[in-house]
């Protein structure tokens, strides 16, 4: 029988008059400085804050440990998310996130990821299209698709059908990301809206045992293993009476402001937390708790978050991931710990993007220099000839260039005429499908 993953926990616990005096003894700050190291830098767990260095060197790593938890709790405000056995999770507002928080605020949230340049603004369906892909794929395969990310892509820009079931994972995520910017982001958190996303996203991929993934029923026990390990269970899911009574308070906490005010990042990751500790349906939950994170932000008017695959991000240390829901549940119930996991992925999701324009911004000033030699491409063109740059394996064809800019048929196929007359693609039938390759003329644009 799979044992349940419990937390290690210091051997011994100091009594209060014992550390409280030395934390607010004489030497006070040097304890405060150690405090801040581990709970503001990083918000870190017992098993990593017993070897932290530097440490205040008259108190024992139980006591500095006690102190820790002694200042976090001082600081800790209620969350509305209740555990089954009655207690409500606990969160610290961190200072460091307000920095944060006030640059994406005061940038409408989203222009801070953007360069301030026309192009960018020109290529915005571009780069929701790129961030759809990327969160579609990272996030199906943090569930276990197996399809490699080229694979993935290359499927999804040129709109083919899946051939198997984690392709058809991948493309439900696709559909389902797109469904949420043109259409749900508009709509309020119900138990139809919440059926209706989880029936998108599981559509066509039933388990082993050819079931369809459904809401739990009294019968089912459901587990959280990590798919190596599958002896050992990090999660245990509570049971659906409970679970059926604490959606509906997390569909009020997603629709209406709060009497407290909670950023909506912050109220975006509880609503991800919330559905993985709640675990509502046999198969799915994790996919839908990322889903909710982006429902929300989208519905908040942070628009840029559609360019951003934050699950890429995770799928760089699932085990943090998983143990980032570990701490929260078995440390006093305190989610901080999936906060602050959740915005380090968020910064890198950020600065990720801001590479990938730095590159893109680089090629276009050179193809553009080349354009204005006596091409005149329009921005649709040269994102086409920067993604067939260097690669004589890749391709594209009519129903690609339109998914991928979302334009009509008419204007792609222009786009692609004039690109082969011009002899920068060379158009090729394979059976029923045109395709269009690029030709080495492409390499005299990026010189």
């Amino acid at each position: 029988m799979a044992e349940l993953y419990n937390l290690q926990k210091p051997n011994k616990k100091p009594k209060p008059e014992e550390y409280l005096s030395k934390l607010f003894g004489p030497h006070q700050q040097d304890f405060f400085t150690f405090i801040d190291l581990v709970s503001e830098k990083d918000y870190l767990y017992w098993d990593i804050v017993k070897y932290k260095e530097p440490a205040p060197a008259n108190a024992s790593r139980e006591e500095l440990w006690e102190m820790v938890k002694t200042i976090r709790k001082s600081k800790s405000l209620v969350s509305p998310i209740r555990h089954e056995d009655g207690h409500y999770f606990s969160w610290v507002k961190l200072s460091k996130l307000e920095e944060f928080f006030h640059e994406i605020d005061m940038n409408t949230g989203g222009e801070i990821f953007l360069d301030k340049n026309i192009e960018s603004k020109k290529n915005k369906q571009k780069l929701i299209f790129r961030g759809i892909v990327e969160e579609a794929i990272a996030s199906s395969q943090l569930e276990g698709a197996s399809t490699s990310r080229d694979v993935a892509k290359k499927f999804l820009r040129e709109g083919g059908k899946p051939k198997n079931q984690s392709e058809q994972m991948i493309l439900n995520n696709y559909i389902t990301m797109k469904a949420i910017d043109e259409n749900y982001k508009k709509l309020d958190l119900n138990m139809d809206v919440l059926l209706e996303l989880h029936g998108l996203i599981t559509k066509n991929t039933p388990d082993i045992d050819g079931n369809m993934a459904r809401i739990r029923n009294k019968k089912d026990e459901i587990v959280v293993t990590d798919n190596k390990k599958v002896e050992i269970v990090y999660h245990k899911a509570p049971k659906i009476d409970f679970v059926l009574v604490e959606l509906e308070r997390m569909f009020k906490f997603a629709n209406y402001d709060n009497e407290q005010f909670i950023h909506p990042i912050i109220k975006a990751i509880m609503l991800h937390f919330w559905i993985g500790y709640l675990h509502p349906f046999t198969d799915g939950n994790g996919r839908l708790a990322r889903l909710l994170f982006y429902w929300y932000l989208l519905k908040k008017g942070y628009w840029a978050f559609a360019y951003l695959p934050i699950s890429k991000m995770i799928k760089k240390s699932p085990a943090q991931y998983i143990m980032a829901y570990v701490y929260s549940e078995q440390d006093d119930y305190d989610i901080t710990y999936f906060i602050d996991y959740n915005i380090k992925k968020i910064n890198m999701a950020v600065e990720d993007f801001k590479e990938y324009l730095n590159r893109q911004t680089k090629n276009n000033v050179t193809m553009r220099k080349a354009s204005q030699k006596g091409y005149d491409f329009n921005e649709r063109q040269i994102g086409l000839l920067q993604y067939l740059y260097g690669s004589k394996e890749e391709k594209t064809s009519l129903k690609t260039h339109i998914n991928v800019h979302q334009i009509a048929k008419n204007t792609a196929l222009k786009d692609l005429l004039e690109l082969t007359q011009k002899g920068f693609l060379e158009r090729k039938k394979q059976g029923k499908n045109i395709y269009y390759y690029p030709t080495e003329k492409i390499e005299t644009l990026f010189k």
